[in-house]
């Protein structure tokens, strides 16, 4: 019955290649290695034969699909014999070799035979030299994987790329497999969605939108230009199409692609790295990758590859209508200097008419207005007055900038000079006493050593003292490092007024205002606490702009009629807000009941002293008396035909 079931089970012969076994000719090739082992097993009289192979698989990876499926049967059982050319087509780990080879064939009754090796399972005596062979096959992939990893290096610190394929947007170039030049067919989506992102989209909602435009996402693509090469009879990858679900973007597939330096033109890399070939591949920090720039045509400028950068990392919410607000992340507090919120809503007047509401205010104050502890306090301010302000700060200063070129340049370059002069005179300062302090402090540490050597200073006593020292100077050498790089960066030329002018130049049309205008001009905006001592509710709001900050265009002096314009925009406010104020009152007054709405209002005459009932709550004379020079005239009410008497 045992050897019935014997019988019945397969005889599985694993094949397995490995790029680096390409160096050793046909001989390992797959279809040598069928051959090879389907002659032995005629040979010894097995049957039932199933092959399990892997192209292209490491052997330092057990994780191989052919070897998966081979170790499920061994463990269901359906396995009697495993043949192999050798040892290292199990794999070059001699642990995990030695674990299947001496523990689970036996544990399974897996008769086992590396052919090469003479090794066979039922023989002991062939089997007390696999453990070496083990290690020597594992020496070679660690010999292998040095020197990869030693060329890997060297190619990435010659500015050659060290990835396989080109990244989404470019392709190799045929005459230079180092070069790459732009597929215009995917570098137009690239461009697409750094503008979408600078106009405030986020990533999310750029894939949303490239899915239902049914746009061909990465994979998807650049599985079909491999295709494509293949057909043509060309060398290429084998990454398999999925036609399911050609147009499936991902947030965080926009997200990479928006971070990533390439599309500026640069070659980055070392973006991961493994400390063996046995571990996992990890990613470096930015800082650790090594970039060399303008090595390939760029598909963004760097101005918009940066201004990307600075909108992503703002998280912008949407509420009830649907719309992201543009000034996310752009507003501050002038007293606390913290973020304003914006606030959007629907109202309803006592009338039953309703009315939207749409302001910004200090997000301290808000979040502490209810506490007994109130922080900071109102800086509100509309988002229309704000658009408005903004769009003609953008508007005029650049219409100054292109219009007086030279004058605005000189302006720019003058206030900075004023800044980097201040600014530089401090550092200078804080650099001379750091470096002053520096030489004590070594002065210090070379007599503390002379007095301990000499005797003088216990051991415990120096060693205290020296290491407060040290410290002390080590604290002191970080913080000179730091303010002198800082002053090295002023010293440096950079002209940010013609990076402004350039920034003017791209835009034509000023009548309205949008997020990339936004996103592109404005640096922040500061709002001030309205202040109320004229009389009038006066608020300050200084906005900066990018590569000048804030910048005062010079104004003409305002025309007589534009004087009278503003004037009578005075006086109607004053009225507005009389009227605001009589409404107020008139509104307490029904609270308390000294009013009810739809009676006529009991007045008292200021001419007579006499009272009488009015429909106007300002009538202040009885039948409407009033003075005409040095006389009183008296109207008489509607009722009589006597008119006007003196």
């Amino acid at each position: 019955m045992a050897n019935r079931q014997t019988e019945e089970k397969i005889t599985a012969l694993y094949e397995r290649l490995s790029r680096d076994d390409d160096v050793a000719g046909d001989s390992n090739s797959i279809l040598n290695q069928k051959r090879y082992l389907e002659s032995y097993a005629k040979q010894r009289g097995y049957t039932n034969i199933v092959h399990y192979t892997d192209d292209g698989c490491s052997g330092g990876n057990f994780e191989r699909p052919g070897w998966k499926r081979l170790v499920a049967d061994i463990e269901a059982g359906k396995v009697a014999h495993l043949l192999c050319k050798d040892l290292s087509r199990i794999g070059r780990n001699y642990l995990q070799t030695g674990f299947y080879t001496e523990i689970m064939f036996r544990q399974y009754g897996v008769h086992f035979i590396a052919v090469a090796n003479n090794i066979d399972s039922d023989e002991q005596e062939s089997s007390e030299f696999a453990p070496f062979l083990n290690i020597m096959n594992e020496w070679y992939l660690r010999d292998q994987s040095k020197k990869v990893a030693a060329a890997y290096r060297v190619k990435g610190k010659a500015g050659k790329p060290t990835s396989n394929s080109a990244i989404y947007g470019y392709k190799k170039d045929p005459e230079d497999k180092d070069h790459w030049l732009v597929d215009e067919e995917a570098a137009a989506v690239v461009r697409r969605i750094f503008r979408l992102a600078v106009e405030g989209h986020g990533p999310y909602e750029i894939s949303k939108m490239l899915t239902a435009e049914k746009v061909e996402c990465p994979g998807y693509y650049l599985a079909k230009q491999r295709a494509k090469k293949k057909k043509q009879g060309k060398k290429s990858g084998t990454s398999m199409l999925d036609k399911n679900r050609p147009y499936d973007w991902y947030g965080n597939t926009v997200s990479t692609l928006l971070e990533r330096p390439e599309y500026m033109g640069h070659t980055v890399n070392f973006r991961s790295s493994k400390k063996s070939y046995r571990d996992k591949r990890v990613k470096n920090a930015p800082e650790d990758w090594l970039i060399f720039e303008n090595t390939h045509e760029a598909i963004v400028d760097p101005e918009t590859w940066q201004l990307a950068q600075q909108v992503k990392r703002t998280v912008r919410r949407t509420d009830t209508t649907g719309v992201a607000n543009p000034f996310t992340g752009l507003v501050f507090c002038a007293d606390c200097g913290a973020k304003m919120y914006n606030h959007r809503g629907r109202h309803t007047r006592s009338d039953g008419r309703e009315y939207g509401s749409d302001t910004y205010n200090c997000s301290t104050y808000c979040l502490t207005i209810e506490r007994e502890t109130k922080q900071c306090f109102s800086h509100s301010v509309s988002t229309k007055a704000l658009t408005e302000l903004v769009l003609e700060t953008i508007r005029t200063t650049a219409s100054y900038a292109i219009q007086n070129k030279e004058e605005f340049i000189q302006k720019v370059r003058s206030i900075s000079q004023v800044r980097q002069q201040e600014a530089v005179k401090e550092l200078k300062r804080k650099v001379a006493k750091a470096k002053k302090r520096i030489a004590e402090l070594d002065m210090l540490i070379k007599k503390l050593y002379e007095t301990y050597a000499m005797g003088k200073l216990e051991e415990k006593r120096f060693e205290m003292l020296s290491t407060e020292y040290e410290k002390e100077q080590d604290e002191l050498e970080q913080a000179l490092a730091s303010d002198q790089t800082n002053l090295d960066q002023f010293n440096e030329d950079t002209d940010r007024a013609d990076k402004f002018l350039a920034l003017a130049k791209k835009y034509t049309d000023f009548s309205e205002l949008t997020a990339p205008m936004i996103n592109e001009f404005v640096e922040k905006i500061v709002v001030h606490a309205p202040d109320r001592s004229t009389g009038e509710r006066i608020q300050e709001i200084e906005i900066y702009l990018k590569f000048i900050g804030k910048f005062d265009v010079p104004m003409p002096e305002p025309t007589p009629e534009e004087l009278a314009a503003e004037e009578k925009r005075r006086q109607k406010r004053i009225r507005d807000h009389e009227k605001y104020l009589r409404q107020k009152e008139r509104k307490k007054k029904i609270a308390e009941g000294q009013i009810v709405p739809g009676e006529p209002y009991a007045l008292v005459c200021q001419c007579c002293g006499e009272s009488f009932h009015s429909i106007r709550p300002n009538a202040k004379f009885c039948n409407i008396s009033v003075f005409s020079g040095d006389s009183l005239r008296t109207y008489v009410p509607r009722d009589t035909s006597e008119g006007w008497r003196d």
